[in-house]
Order: C-alpha cells, then structure tokens, then sequence
C-alpha cells in the first residue's frame, strides 16, 4: 500500500496480519501490545497515521486515537503534489491537534502553515514548546505573532522562509521568556536591502536566553553579531552561513571562538542544510 506522501513501510494485507517469531509461531499484528504498536506507529509521520496506519485494523485505529500519539504532529512529508491537496492536509493538521487534547508540544508545519492554523494550534495547545515553519508563505508577521503571543511556554521556534518582521520579532521575543533555540532562516543577502542588523538587534534586546541561534542568509553586519553576543551569554551554537555582512575578523572572531561552542560561519558548506534546493533555487 502507499500513500500519496511517502512509501507505506508496512507489508500490505494479508501479509500485514502475521508475524513470524523465532520458534515458527505466527501472531497477528493485532495482537502486538499496545505499547510496542505506538512506539512503531510514533515513527511515521502524521500523514502517514491518518492516511493509512488507523486503517489497517481496529487496534490500530484504537492507539493512533490516543491523545498520547499526537504530542509531536509532523506535517512536512506532503507529498510532490502538496499544493493541489493543500486544503486536506490543513484539515488533517487541525484533526490531528483535535486528537491532542491540549497535550501536543512539538508540530512541524511546510508549506500549508497559515495565520488561521496557526491560531487553531496555539487556542488548542497552550503546553506547546517547538514550533517549526517552513516555506509557508502565506503566514503573515501578524497572524504569527497573535498565534505566538499565546504559547507562552515555546522554547523552540524556527521560521524558515516565512514573513516575520524585526518588530514582530521583537514581539515574539517578549512573549516567550523560555525561548532557547530560534532559527530564523531568510532568503540571503542578494535582496533590498542589503545590511540591515534589524533582526539582531531584536534577538539582543528581547531573547537573552537563547542557546542556538541560527541566521542564514540574514543581512546582520558585524555590529549586530556583537550586539548579540553582548546579550545573549548562553549562546553555545550559533550558525551565520550566507550572512555575507558578518565578517568575523580580529576581536569579533576571537569572542565567538571563545564563547560559542559550534560556529558555522558565512562560507561554510551548505551541504546537509534541510533546505539546500530552495537556497540554490533562490540563486538561479
């Protein structure tokens, strides 16, 4: 069996029932403990869960029900025709939030993230801790931070090649003291304008406590890194590819050598970035 969005990684029916264990003996999948059932299922993504895992048998069905499966909701694998079924995979998102229960703390949204899902998210799941987007374009500054605004307790955020503005990342700042990682992921520097250090200034007065901070292709210039530096003293990990205003000479090198633990720095190799195709797209 496969699904639209990726290969089902389980034989199809009637191979499906059976297992083989090591003295000959046959079980039913059916039959496999609840516990070891989730611990399988929990490897597929949401998509994969909804589509076909539930369908396979009512025990199934029975786990992929329970609030505890949907505290991280995985909503990237869309398929190579996300687009055209973008409004059945909001559906779905906002069904698999329904099964939370207000327990979810982790979900990954690309490409269908919108300030309308974005809201049902955070009126559902004030518990919430990663929020990660990306290409979503139609999210706009203003839909993200009212959602924000309302997880309170987030301590991971990335918004990769999504709207989000220095002011509204002021916003987003204030409204999540526990904020520790932020990767804020942009289209680089060969766009209008070509420096601008308001990004950094934000992180620096508002996100004191962040441990990883990732800026590709941002426009901050040397006075934004220190400013960030100067404010945030927790920083272990801090990666500058594609920020081709940051020039890391004399003083300013030696400060992020002795106080960050995993440098990357602007002409580093972009291979294993997650989004490496739309960085070389955004080039051509």
């Amino acid at each position: 069996m496969a699904s639209s969005s990726s290969l089902w990684p389980f034989p199809t029916p009637p191979s499906l029932t059976q297992v083989m264990k090591e003295d000959g003996e046959c079980i039913n999948w059916a039959e496999l403990p609840s516990e070891l059932t989730s611990s399988i299922l929990r490897r597929l993504s949401s998509i994969d869960i909804l589509e076909n895992a539930q369908k396979v048998c009512t025990s199934w069905r029975g786990v992929c029900k329970d609030p505890a499966m949907w505290r991280k909701i995985d909503m990237r694998n869309l398929g190579k025709f996300f687009y055209k079924d973008r409004h059945k995979h909001v559906a779905m998102c906002r069904h698999a939030v329904d099964r939370s229960l207000g327990g979810l703390v982790e979900i990954d949204i690309c490409y269908i993230g919108t300030d309308s899902l974005l809201n049902y998210i955070a009126d559902r799941s004030s518990n919430l801790r990663s929020l990660r987007l990306a290409m979503c374009s139609t999210v706009t500054s203003e839909g993200l931070t009212e959602a924000i605004a309302k997880l309170t307790l987030l301590e991971d955020l990335e918004v990769s090649y999504c709207s989000l503005s220095a002011e509204s990342l002021k916003v987003v700042g204030q409204s999540c003291p526990n904020l520790k990682t932020l990767k804020l992921n942009r289209e680089g520097v060969n766009r209008f304008p070509y420096e601008s250090d308001d990004d950094a200034l934000a992180i620096a007065e508002t996100m004191s406590r962040l441990r990883h901070l990732q800026l590709f292709g941002n426009k901050l210039t040397d006075a934004g890194l220190r400013a960030i530096l100067d404010n945030c003293p927790d920083l272990e990990h801090l990666d500058l590819r594609l920020c081709l205003n940051v020039y890391l000479f004399g003083d300013l090198k030696k400060r992020c050598s002795e106080r960050v633990n995993v440098l990357r720095r602007p002409f580093d190799s972009i291979f294993g970035y997650p989004y490496e195709e739309a960085v070389n797209h955004m080039d051509t």
